[in-house]
């Protein structure tokens, strides 16, 4: 199992100390010291005041942010969560990835999704109705660039007639690509196009008015990683070459004085058995100390155990 942190941007209001030089530094660094494989910036970069002050949340780019972490770092992965593909133009995203590949010696994970903020999606000029076929396109178009030279391509909203993008990423034949969301559409794209899934928790109250599956207990996540596999199969594609990036709420917040980490570790188990390969780990953001102390405490009581057995 492997264990990746998001900068915890989500508080209101989050502790300014958090987007300066040093915060961005220590929250890399210790990352990295306390045994996390991952760290990500999430992707919001117009959202409306109204979605704000209803529970959402603030962003730096996450490009820029991880550029500077591959800066700072030497073997952490550098995986924003998420990159919400439609908002660029699909040879902005892959220059981008390129750069951040190769300065960080083959670091990067895309890990993406089609978005849902109608408001952002205005802001940003782009139609939220065609944000699927949109998605489609822009990965095509980026593994294309990515892979070739003298690439064309003819999509709903760009023409490519023959561009050649250097330097190429470090990692080929290109960076994994990880696909959000609960829905068919999006696991049938994991299974045709991408190297890793990463459901969301999706409360049944939740789930019926997003209109997603609903992904609360083990038992969800199972039955749609069964559907998953079937995809892969039906692509001709082995199960074992995926990633699956999820959450353990086992044993409680691990920034709470009373988190269980042994609880936390044994249901690791169960989600490995199911195939999750990635934890993606919560933590505080209101007091950057406190996000430290967390990632810290977590290094020393889940992941230093759990790779020792």
């Amino acid at each position: 199992m492997k264990f990746a942190v998001t900068f915890p941007m989500v508080a209101h209001p989050w502790d300014q100390k958090l987007i300066t030089k040093q915060g961005v530094v220590d929250f890399a660094r210790t990352a990295e010291e306390s045994g996390f494989d991952g760290l990500g910036f999430t992707d919001h970069p117009a959202p409306t005041d109204r979605w704000l002050n209803a529970g959402g949340h603030d962003a730096v780019d996450p490009f820029a942010a991880l550029a500077f972490c591959a800066a700072i770092t030497d073997r952490i992965k550098l995986i924003p969560n998420i990159v919400v593909v439609p908002y660029r133009n699909p040879f902005i995203m892959a220059k981008a990835i390129s750069t951040i590949d190769s300065f960080s010696g083959g670091r990067f994970i895309f890990a993406t999704g089609s978005g849902y903020l109608k408001g952002e999606f205005k802001a940003l000029g782009v139609d939220f109705n065609n944000r699927n076929q949109i998605f489609d396109e822009a990965i095509e178009a980026m593994i294309g660039i990515w892979t070739t030279d003298d690439f064309a391509y003819e999509a709903s909203t760009f023409t490519a007639l023959g561009q050649t993008a250097n330097p190429k990423p470090v990692q080929k034949p290109h960076p994994p690509i990880w696909i959000g969301g609960n829905s068919k559409r999006a696991r049938r794209r994991v299974a045709a196009v991408a190297n890793g899934w990463t459901p969301f928790p999706a409360p049944r109250v939740l789930a019926t008015t997003a209109r997603t599956p609903p992904l609360e207990t083990l038992d969800d996540l199972a039955a749609l990683l069964d559907e998953l596999w079937t995809y892969v199969d039906e692509a001709g594609r082995n199960p074992a070459d995926f990633d699956v990036s999820y959450l353990n709420p086992v044993g409680g917040p691990p920034a709470a004085p009373d988190f269980d980490a042994d609880a936390h570790i044994a249901a690791l188990a169960d989600l490995e058995a199911l195939g999750v390969t990635w934890i993606t780990v919560t933590l505080p953001g209101d007091d950057i100390e406190a996000t430290l102390d967390t990632m810290r405490r977590y290094g020393e009581t889940v992941i230093a155990p759990s790779q020792s057995t």
